[in-house]
């Protein structure tokens, strides 16, 4: 019975170790929601996130790239213009992000008003 248990157990880790793996750290939720909300070019999206440093952005953008949820546009001309899009395979996160929200405006709300939910 607890061999059971511990394989349901990982049947449901494992999956969301791969997620948290993309989706995980301080910024890249954030910058898909802002890209998500219309911030396309580099500078837009950074004064959209309070404290996060032109380095750090560039970062975490190659990686959403990699992982196939940010799309980077190049257009030619003077000066070059860098464009961001969201790729439609990250729209499979809008339930969690929403979902995430709730979550949060909940749980603030627990915090700061003493309520149960």
């Amino acid at each position: 019975m607890a061999e059971k248990k511990c394989c349901e157990c990982l049947d449901t880790i494992r999956p969301v170790r791969d997620a948290l793996e993309v989706i995980s750290g301080k910024w890249k939720l954030q910058i898909i929601i802002s890209i998500g909300v219309g911030n396309n070019r580099f500078t837009d999206i950074q004064e959209s996130i309070p404290g996060i440093t032109p380095k750090v952005l560039a970062k975490e953008l190659k990686t959403l790239e990699q992982h196939q949820l940010v799309r980077r546009a190049i257009t030619d001309g003077y000066p070059v213009k860098i464009s961001y899009t969201l790729d439609r395979y990250a729209d499979t996160l809008t339930p969690i992000i929403y979902s995430l929200k709730d979550w949060g405006l909940n749980h603030r709300n627990r915090l700061f008003s003493n309520k149960t939910v």
